[in-house]
């Protein structure tokens, strides 16, 4: 569904109506904005604004597959089913999709094309796993498969910002550090020079002092830009050069490439078994797995292998010498591929490349903490000794004196 807006003549009594109105088309909306006996004078399409305070969080979208699999295994109708969980959630946006879904199902439309009415809640695997399970009559083992494989992916992505957290507190106190030090203790050792005219302040420290002084002056500027370069760093990634840069440098920077490749890995076997495991067709499941995989450098390799297996290679054949899959992806796919169970051999690789993006990001942890304290002592070091060298230079100058 999507938002339009409109002017329209009301028949009635002349008046100008300027409204909203949700529906599947601007000709669906033309033609519901004429059953309330209005002459459309003009339509056009609404983006929907983001609203980033009313996100579906993953715990609540797995919570909801979780009941609404139970209930339908217990026997309950759908729109029963549905009506339940919306009274069970906690999430205020969720219970509204879910009011609005119920409505589309009783309706006719299935729970799959329901559910794609809300990508913001929904994304594509989501919405193409529940419409394999309604086609398969599996709908509750697969919304099980589903919270399991959510579950999953919010896991390791969770473990990975659990991992980043203290460089990042490291990095802020480094920044707090120098900050303070360049405009609060700095400049009174200037102060303190100002009493000694045949002193002179020693190279680096006068180089601190012009910094300081910039700062100090020129605040707003400064200010101005950090925000420049965030914000324009945020925009160019999300360009198409950008992303192409930014991914090549998560599969090349080492140790950072290893980790990284080890997440696509794992996300790609993960998502692959269970989109199999719930019916759907194999080129189906490649092209919703590289839209999942949140990497465009593999989702090419992804597309380069649908256009192989489409002219006649099996899947393990694909990919097998794409330098962007790691050895281990093709040889259980071809275990699969070779017994008919293809499915559990991608979850044994899911299984395998979690536990190692465990270890991974254990050891990515055990290497930088070490580093950063270390450039957090340097750069202390350089710091105090650009204020205490100055004072121990006035007090051998008093002492030959």
């Amino acid at each position: 569904m999507a938002n339009f807006s409109f002017e329209a003549r009301n028949t009635l009594d002349g008046s100008l109506v300027k409204s909203t109105v949700e529906a599947d088309s601007e000709k669906s909306a033309a033609q519901l904005i004429q059953s309330r006996g209005l002459v459309v004078l003009s339509i056009k399409g609404v983006e929907a604004k983001k609203n980033y305070f009313n996100k579906i969080k993953t715990k609540d979208r797995v919570l909801f597959a979780r009941q609404l699999s139970t209930l339908i295994n217990a026997g309950l109708p759908l729109v029963k089913s549905l009506q339940m969980v919306e009274k069970q959630t906690d999430s205020k946006p969720l219970k509204v999709i879910l009011s609005k879904v119920q409505a589309s199902v009783e309706s006719g439309k299935s729970l799959g094309d329901s559910l794609k009415d809300y990508p913001e809640a929904f994304n594509n695997i989501f919405v193409k796993m529940v419409a394999a399970g309604e086609i398969s009559g599996t709908l509750d083992k697969t919304l099980e498969r589903l919270a399991f494989q959510q579950e999953k992916d919010a896991e390791i992505i969770s473990k990975i910002r659990g991992a980043m957290t203290y460089p990042g507190i490291i990095v802020v106190v480094m920044i707090a550090l120098v900050g303070f030090m360049l405009t609060s203790v700095l400049p009174q050792v200037q102060t303190l020079y100002a009493g000694f005219p045949n002193a002179h302040l020693p190279g680096p420290t006068l180089l601190l002092l012009s910094i300081s002084h910039l700062v100090k002056t020129f605040w707003w500027a400064t200010l101005l830009i950090v925000i420049a370069i965030f914000f324009g760093s945020r925009a160019w990634v999300r360009t198409e050069n950008g992303k192409i840069f930014f991914d090549k440098l998560k599969l090349s920077v080492k140790p950072f490439n290893r980790l990284f490749k080890k997440l696509y890995m794992a996300r790609f076997s993960r998502t692959g078994s269970t989109l199999i495991s719930s019916g759907v067709p194999l080129i189906q499941m490649l092209e919703v797995t590289s839209e999942a995989i949140s990497n465009v450098i593999i989702e090419k390799s992804i597309q380069n292998a649908i256009k192989l297996v489409r002219g006649g290679k099996s899947l393990s054949q694909a990919i097998e010498n794409d330098k962007n899959f790691l050895d281990l992806v093709p040889n259980m796919i071809r275990i699969g591929e070779e017994s008919g169970t293809l499915d559990a051999m991608m979850g044994k690789a899911a299984d395998y490349y979690e536990k190692e993006l465990e270890d991974e990001i254990k050891n990515i942890s055990t290497l930088i903490e070490p580093l950063l304290m270390i450039l957090l002592g340097v750069v202390a070091l350089v710091i105090v000794a650009a204020v205490l060298g100055p004072i121990y230079g006035l007090a051998g100058q008093n002492i030959g004196g």
